[in-house]
């Protein structure tokens, strides 16, 4: 199948096909005509990887765990190191979790320290622009 069939068949841009091809993660012949041709097994590929990108996965984790991936959801055979990788992304996850947290908390005790000021005494600084989002 080409390119664009393989698109409509699995929800994922051309484009984003592409890059997954030049990431390693799919593979496509090429006809006579230099056009991709994707064999039934990319359908569960581009799957595997929406998977796996979708738990927040980097396309080289996904190269890494892909070779262990079975069926669409994609089930993970347990070799120690696909599991060492894996509680690694998770660590990282659960560090970046903690950092957010600890920020979240400081923003919040600045607004409840604003709010109580309520203009009691002058700002520090004058807003002249409201901050991004």
């Amino acid at each position: 199948m080409r390119i664009g069939e393989l698109s409509r068949r699995t929800g994922v841009k051309a484009h984003q096909l592409r890059y997954y091809e030049a990431q390693g993660l799919l593979e496509a012949d090429r006809g006579a005509n230099g056009y991709r041709e994707y064999d039934e097994g990319a359908v569960v590929r581009v799957k595997q990887i929406r998977h796996l990108l979708d738990a927040g996965l980097s396309s080289e984790d996904i190269a890494y765990l892909l070779p262990c991936a079975v069926g669409e959801a994609p089930e993970l055979l347990g070799c120690p190191e696909l599991l060492a990788a894996m509680r690694t992304r998770l660590r990282r996850i659960d560090d970046q979790m903690e950092r957010l947290a600890r920020s979240r908390g400081a923003l919040a005790d600045y607004i409840d320290a604003a709010e109580r000021t309520d203009g009691e005494s002058p700002p520090l600084f004058a807003c002249v622009e409201p901050l991004p989002a």
